[in-house]
């Protein structure tokens, strides 16, 4: 093989190892420990507008994480809906962190139509566990 060939699959494998590593890292920067109800949940954190809007649909089992933690910048009635969420959810409501309610969202294989559940008050965290 000639030195040129083997210098550039060098590179090419180390700019493949790092973006790998970069990726993971990204990955488990999401994560984040929650408490509710006494137990301790492992979350993927939705931080942008994009991210709520996506929260858990098209996921699927096996997933590294519990759910979803949404903390939204202002305390307002909020609305999550089953359209494209192929997993069984439960949705705890908090303001601040305290829990003002809870709902089972079920999967939209299971409820054949979308469904929408509303926090019963105004709500900045929204926490989605999977079932």
């Amino acid at each position: 093989m000639s030195k040129n060939f083997l210098l550039t699959l060098i590179f090419v494998l180390v700019i493949l190892f790092g973006l790998n590593f970069y990726k993971l890292g990204k990955d488990k920067e999401k994560l984040i420990s929650f408490q509710l109800e006494g137990k301790t949940y492992l979350l993927k954190e939705a931080k942008t507008q994009k991210e709520w809007e996506k929260g858990l649909m098209f996921v699927q089992k096996p997933v590294n994480y519990d759910g979803m933690i949404f903390i939204f910048p202002q305390k307002e009635i909020r609305s999550f809906w089953n359209k494209n969420t192929f997993l069984d959810l439960d949705i705890y409501w908090l303001e601040d962190n305290k829990i003002i309610g809870k709902d089972f969202l079920p999967s939209i294989t299971k409820s054949k139509n979308v469904i929408t559940k509303t926090s019963p008050a105004p709500a900045n965290i929204v926490v989605e566990i999977i079932k």
